[in-house]
């Protein structure tokens, strides 16, 4: 089933630690907690430097939306996160620390516990009429860039605006209307999926 996720009904819940505040977007099972998710989406804004939270056992990979980016000291290792370099990924057992390059910064997260699924990310920039196929059991696309975007095929039609979210139906084929803009696209694949995954650059 396909399902529309408008960013305008979400609501941003503040860091304990007064560092930022996070936005859900997505999570299954859909009454899980940190503790037991399978996976999860969601935007965050990191409005001080400061650590990340511990996650063992779960696979991370986070996309600069908005703001001047980040650098991110991994297990000691720095990595620039910038409108150029806007993804990394890292393992959530792992130490890390936020220092602001210029002001707060929103990020798009992803996450997936490693015993249960995985996940691939894509970023996709989208001019005029483009065709998608979502391939995964769980394909989530993001609207990260641009104002409106339309996806349609013969059953349905479905409008976004910018940081909306939609997760589609397995297999299903959309055709994509935008004038400019850019899509983060998530396939989430439990182990045992006999599909084939394809990147989106």
């Amino acid at each position: 089933m396909t399902v529309l996720i408008p960013f305008a009904g979400l609501a941003p819940v503040p860091w304990k630690n007064g560092g930022g505040s996070t936005i859900e977007i997505a999570i299954d099972p859909p009454d899980a907690g940190f503790e037991d998710f399978d996976w999860r989406v969601s935007l965050a804004t990191i409005e001080k430097d400061g650590a990340f939270s511990l996650f063992p056992g779960v696979d991370r990979t986070l996309a600069l939306v908005d703001g001047h980016g980040m650098t991110l000291e991994i297990d000691g290792e720095p990595t620039m996160v910038t409108d150029l370099e806007p993804v990394v990924a890292f393992d959530g057992a792992s130490q890390v620390t936020a220092k602001l390059s210029r002001g707060p910064s929103t990020d798009f997260n992803v996450m997936t516990r490693s015993e249960s699924c995985y996940h691939t990310f894509g970023r996709r920039r989208l001019s005029g009429d483009a065709t998608f196929v979502a391939r995964a059991e769980f394909t989530v696309l993001f609207l990260a860039e641009g104002d409106t975007l339309e996806l349609r095929n013969e059953k349905e039609r479905i409008g976004l605006v910018r940081f909306d979210a939609v997760v589609l139906e397995p297999g299903s084929v959309w055709k994509l209307e935008a004038g400019q803009g850019m899509i983060y696209i998530v396939d989430i694949w439990y182990h045992g999926d006999e599909e084939d995954e394809e990147r989106y650059e």
